[in-house]
């Protein structure tokens, strides 16, 4: 049976669903699953409770217990990581904050823009260490990535080390969220009105994930692009294959403009649909950071609720303490979706030829127009020889140049990041749709290098 490290399992967005799925797999009863986290006191929470599932379940797993990814390695088939440098929500608002006095307000600041950069800049050391530990420990397992920048981060994996590297996210759950309430008169789904925006607000979690699930079980959709930046090349009846597209097309029309104004407008332009909701999308565009225009305000585009989320994590550890006093797990565990991992864990290990609809590949000719070494987004089949990305072939030209820009400001981010190059940070700067002027781009770098030394020692050496 696999043994299975699970990194960052402490994570707020994925440690505990992908610790509740690989627990309740049957496929995977008597596999061993170690979890690591740098936090103690998060470690001793997710422990706790992955042994108290464990039991109650009986799930006849091994569960060990880590504070290093070296003590946790050896052997191991799979890794999942949900790693990211802490404090996220501090981090990722002074990133945000950082280029204001510069004049550049960016859209979200997570996976674009120079929060993008510094975002994964921070990610790389620690991630570069632990590959480079599997590659002498575990140099055949998997690595199974849920941090962000998604697309970076996987490249980074795939360009400087041998070890295999799949990214899994759950964002094509907002296609088929915005899909469904656009046919649910004709497919009579429910909830369609109080699905209002994709926004990562507390409030539309259950709505959008109450609609992905119902338009999951009657459409199917084949999305291509880069993770958050993908792009609906088919909609069909999952039952009859009857081609829905031109259908979507003139329902989506009536819904209310005030509805993820800024998927409208472009899907209105480039002819397909994007599939990761405005608050993603936003980031890639050049487009949304003027400051005469305030595009933001124009498509109300929302910042992260840096604050809500710091405050709900603690929630979250303080809620699992007391599940894990009071007896027996609830139905809502048992009811946890999955975000992938076990589903692409028991595809290799059973060779069962899976087709897994988002996976985040390097792209080895499977979109025209961008490099072999780039991330994309695609289809594929997954059984013991690996991960099979669909060919895709070519998109509309002017999608492909949009993610021909975004690939180059991120390979060059990276690539600067690994080699402590400053040239190839500034150029990956200039590249990136937020900054509009060359002197600004050097104060941005500035900006990043310093605040981020801690974690930067190689342009600095």
């Amino acid at each position: 049976m696999p043994r299975i490290v699970c990194l960052g399992a402490g994570s707020y967005s994925f440690g505990q669903s992908t610790l509740i799925t690989l627990l309740r797999s049957q496929v995977l009863n008597g596999a061993e699953i170690a979890l690591v986290d740098t936090n103690p006191d998060s470690l001793s929470v997710i422990t706790d409770f992955a042994n108290w599932l464990n039991s109650a379940w009986n799930c006849r797993k091994t569960i060990t217990s880590h504070l290093s990814h070296k003590t946790a390695l050896k052997g191991a088939d799979f890794v999942i990581s949900a790693v990211e440098v802490q404090p996220r929500e501090q981090l990722w608002q002074e990133d945000f904050e950082r280029t204001l006095p510069l004049g550049i307000r960016q859209p979200y600041a997570e996976n674009g823009g120079p929060g993008g950069f510094a975002h994964a800049a921070r990610n790389v050391n620690a991630i570069l260490g632990i590959v480079r530990d599997m590659e002498a420990e575990c140099p055949e397992a998997w690595f199974i990535n849920f941090s962000n920048p998604m697309h970076r981060i996987c490249y980074l994996v795939h360009k400087y080390s041998r070890i295999k590297v799949v990214g899994l996210c759950h964002q094509l759950a907002a296609g088929y969220a915005m899909v469904g309430k656009a046919l649910a008169t004709r497919y009579s789904l429910s909830g369609a009105d109080g699905f209002l925006s994709t926004h990562a607000d507390p409030a539309n979690d259950k709505p959008m994930a109450q609609m992905a699930m119902q338009a999951f079980e009657r459409f199917s959709i084949k999305a291509a692009g880069l993770n958050h930046f993908t792009w609906m090349l088919e909609l069909r009846d999952r039952a009859t294959g009857e081609d829905l597209y031109p259908l979507f097309r003139r329902e989506w029309r009536l819904l209310p403009q005030s509805f993820e104004p800024l998927t409208r407008r472009v899907f209105d332009d480039f002819g397909l649909f994007p599939i990761p909701g405005d608050e993603h999308l936003c980031e890639y565009l050049p487009w949304m950071t003027d400051p005469v225009r305030k595009p933001w305000q124009v498509f109300d585009i929302s910042l992260y609720n840096w604050a809500y989320f710091t405050a709900n994590r603690e929630m979250m550890w303080q809620r699992l303490k007391h599940d894990i006093a009071s007896g027996d797990p609830s139905e809502e565990y048992a009811h946890t979706h999955s975000e992938g991992a076990v589903e692409i864990i028991e595809a290799i290990h059973t060779d069962a030829d899976l087709l897994w609809e988002a996976v985040n590949i390097p792209n080895a000719g499977l979109i025209e127009g961008l490099p072999e070494d780039a991330i994309v987004e695609v289809p594929a089949v997954i059984n013991k020889d690996g991960i099979h990305g669909q060919m895709v072939g070519a998109l509309p030209l002017g999608i492909t140049a949009l993610l021909q820009r975004e690939v180059a400001t991120s390979l060059l981010c990276v690539d600067s990041v690994v080699n402590g190059d400053r040239t190839l940070a500034l150029q990956s700067l200039l590249l990136d749709p937020t900054i509009t002027d060359i002197d600004l781009a050097e104060k941005v770098l500035d900006r990043i290098l310093t605040s981020s030394r801690r974690f930067l020692p190689q342009f600095f050496d």
